[in-house]
């Protein structure tokens, strides 16, 4: 099957199809949107910041309530919620001196859910 993968990855002409790169050339993202875009995915690329994020889609939580749930100290959790935060994936409202986190948007979820879509699919 490596083998069969393998060959199908390497094209085997000499050809450039100037009109379908000069397409696309046209319509790639700019180079600080690729950017943006890469960093969001890689956000999503630590377990412990994927199951807070999973958690967070139940409802607003503490920090003392993440790290309860995940068996992990509060700094640990603090630091997730701050790259979290950085991304704008997440927002924090206080109440006296307990900060409660939540899903910044609509939209983190729809990312999430597309991925465990996909995931669901081949795993």
């Amino acid at each position: 099957m490596a083998k069969e993968l393998e060959h199908i990855d390497n094209c085997n002409c000499n050809i450039i199809h100037e009109d379908v790169v000069n397409e696309v050339r046209e319509n790639m993202l700019e180079d600080n949107l690729a950017y943006a875009l890469a960093e969001l995915f890689k956000v999503f690329g630590d377990l412990t910041r994927v199951r807070i994020l999973y958690a967070l889609f139940q409802t607003e939580m503490c920090v003392c309530d993440i790290a309860a749930l995940l068996g992990m100290n509060q700094s640990a959790i603090s630091h997730q919620l701050k790259v979290l935060r950085q991304t704008r994936l997440i927002k924090y409202r206080k109440e006296g001196k307990v900060v409660y986190y939540s899903l910044d948007d609509e939209h983190i979820q729809q990312i999430f859910d597309q991925g465990l879509i996909h995931v669901k699919e081949i795993v």
